[in-house]
């Protein structure tokens, strides 16, 4: 009788370990993929969980000397009018530049010919002026497509709205009463389950509400500074380009970047090669300063991840669900490490205690 093969412990523990993450994986995935078949849901209910992180501090305060339901009524009408008011005074200072920015825009594509027409690129006149008749060809030719996209534009319009009306209408009853309604649904739940779910849940919203916190203060630092950055320079459109650089900073790793390259190429047609290269070189510094100090400071309430795992996550987020899986993805995964960790720590007391105590 032959003996069994010997199997090394480090690959035993490595096969363990490659199942798990499997399942994981696969685990995540899933999400995204729900995530992104129902995103008008998902989204909705995920604007409802930040403006809940965001505002409940506020209407708990206020809620000290008035009724809850007033407390929570003008906790959200002062968030509504301050959105509102950040987005009028966006749009006024675009009227207020639009005549200026298509003089200087104008002029920056004639330069940047006179630079292509120049070394080392050397293109010949009629090579740009042939570019120009056909992108309107182009453009005279797929009409109807424009249209049907613009068509399909407005629709997708429609599901932001109701996107927006979900969270709004979610985040009410959260900040009014979203305690009891976790109280609830543990109280449904079998009673040995009900510490578990209890301990997760608390772990959970914990995290979420430090990384939103978070996240806002570093998206705002980024769009002070880019906007201070792009007003000092005289680039056109540094409000907008800064409210764009706070949007896009929920995208860690990625979104700032891209932010920023579009305030680059703005900056190259109405201002020249020099300050668009200050832009790029502001690109480096901005990236920088969130990296090695918003983030381990501001985030230091919530669970620091790594930024290989951050990486990862709005990658596999993006292409499981698009835009929503990128911005929802670093959350999600926070909020199930942090989730991992707390049931972890509970299971290795659980030894501690005096046989029973339970």
């Amino acid at each position: 009788m032959g003996m069994e093969p010997q199997v090394s412990p480090f690959l035993r523990t490595a096969a363990a370990h490659a199942w798990r993450l499997l399942v994981v994986g696969a685990a995540v995935y899933g999400v995204f993929a729900v995530l992104g078949r129902f995103h008008e849901i998902g989204v909705g209910l995920f604007l409802g969980l930040v403006v809940t992180a965001m505002l409940r501090p506020v209407a708990d305060l206020l809620a000290r000397r008035l009724p809850r339901g007033v407390a929570v009524a003008l906790t959200l009408l002062a968030g509504i009018a301050l959105v509102l008011g950040v987005l009028a005074f966006v749009g006024e200072a675009v009227a207020g530049e639009t005549t200026t920015l298509v003089r200087e825009f104008r002029q920056g594509v004639d330069r940047i010919e006179g630079w292509l027409e120049k070394p080392p690129f050397r293109l010949r006149p009629d090579t740009l002026s042939d570019l120009h008749s056909r992108i309107a060809e182009f453009l005279s030719s797929h009409r109807s497509a424009l249209l049907s996209k613009a068509v399909s534009g407005a629709s997708e319009a429609v599901h932001v709205l109701t996107a927006l009306a979900l969270g709004l209408f979610s985040s009410v009853f959260f900040i009014h009463s979203g305690d009891r309604q976790w109280s609830w649904f543990c109280a449904q739940l079998p009673e040995r389950l009900r510490p578990r779910w209890t301990l997760t849940g608390r772990a959970a919203w914990r995290t979420f509400t430090g990384y939103t916190h978070g996240i806002v203060l570093v998206a705002a630092t980024n769009a002070i500074l880019v906007g201070m950055a792009l007003y000092f320079l005289g680039v056109p459109l540094a409000v907008p380009l800064a409210l764009l650089e706070f949007v896009a900073a929920f995208v860690p790793l990625v979104g700032s970047p891209v932010a920023l390259a579009v305030a680059a190429v703005v900056a190259l047609a109405a201002k020249g090669p020099l300050t668009a290269a200050v832009v790029v070189a502001l690109i480096v510094v901005i990236g920088q300063i969130e990296g090695h100090l918003l983030h381990p400071l501001v985030m230091s309430w919530a669970v620091r991840l790594h930024p290989l795992v951050v990486a990862v996550s709005v990658i596999a987020g993006a292409v499981a669900a698009g835009v929503v899986g990128a911005v929802v993805a670093v959350p999600l995964v926070s909020v199930a490490w942090a989730v991992f960790t707390a049931l972890r720590d509970a299971r290795r007391a659980r030894p501690v205690e005096a046989p029973g105590t339970s």
